[in-house]
């Protein structure tokens, strides 16, 4: 009966981390969509270790954390300028190949910073399924890591396939910055808990809407000013 309450742990864990690694999942692919086929693989496979080591360290102290006031706003706040980083116009030298700047080491920064931001609240029902047992933590999570390099692997081909969905993930990011930042504990005790609860989802699409305008900004409504300038130059 032991046997069988530890494995039923392990599988509960495992679905869990699935079931909460979908926006890890676009992340990860967003962030290495621009890699070269061979940084790719291991950018989603560093990546997937990245997202399950985070949650490892977060279900022993996520009490503590989820207690910060303005910790999940702050965090709101830079997973909104990672979802305008995924989305603008990216540098390209002569040749056509990607800058420095769009290293397997940027992307795998992009990719911690926007999984310790939504890794806050989903250790909680990991953590709640492990009660403690940091065995179960580590077998349950050690296996999810193939899924989820699986996963990314899939969004990342579609997003080869179809670019608009770089939008998509990137409005996702947005929606999940905006619940994160009404839902914080300061926010949400300045503007009363009920109050919170009633604009999570208005918040969760202004966020969406934020990220798609300024994306659309940096990516068409800069180019104005500079054919102006060319045409002036010209004549």
């Amino acid at each position: 009966m032991h046997q069988t309450a530890f494995w039923l742990a392990i599988g509960q864990i495992i679905w869990i981390n699935i079931l909460l690694s979908g926006d890890n999942a676009v992340v990860i692919a967003m962030a290495c969509r621009s890699l070269s086929d061979r940084a790719r693989l291991w950018g989603m496979i560093l990546g997937a270790g990245v997202a399950v080591i985070l949650r490892i360290i977060f279900t022993g102290i996520v009490t503590t954390l989820m207690n910060i006031q303005f910790l999940k706003a702050a965090g709101a706040i830079a997973l909104l300028y990672i979802a305008v980083d995924l989305i603008k116009p990216k540098a390209h030298d002569d040749e056509g190949q990607i800058n420095a700047a769009d290293t397997l080491l940027k992307a795998m920064m992009t990719i911690a910073v926007a999984d310790l931001v939504m890794s806050l609240d989903n250790v909680v029902a990991i953590a709640a399924v492990a009660k403690g047992s940091w065995l179960l933590l580590l077998i349950g999570l050690g296996i999810s890591i193939p899924m989820i390099i699986a996963g990314s692997a899939i969004i990342m081909a579609m997003l080869d396939r179809f670019p608009v969905l770089v939008w998509a993930g990137a409005a996702l990011l947005g929606w999940i910055a905006g619940e994160l930042f009404v839902t914080d504990v300061g926010v949400a005790g300045y503007l009363g808990a009920e109050a919170a609860h009633f604009y999570e989802k208005p918040f969760a699409i202004l966020g969406a809407l934020l990220v798609l305008a300024i994306g659309v900004w940096l990516r068409y409504g800069r180019r104005q000013p500079a054919v102006a300038d060319s045409h002036q130059s010209q004549t």
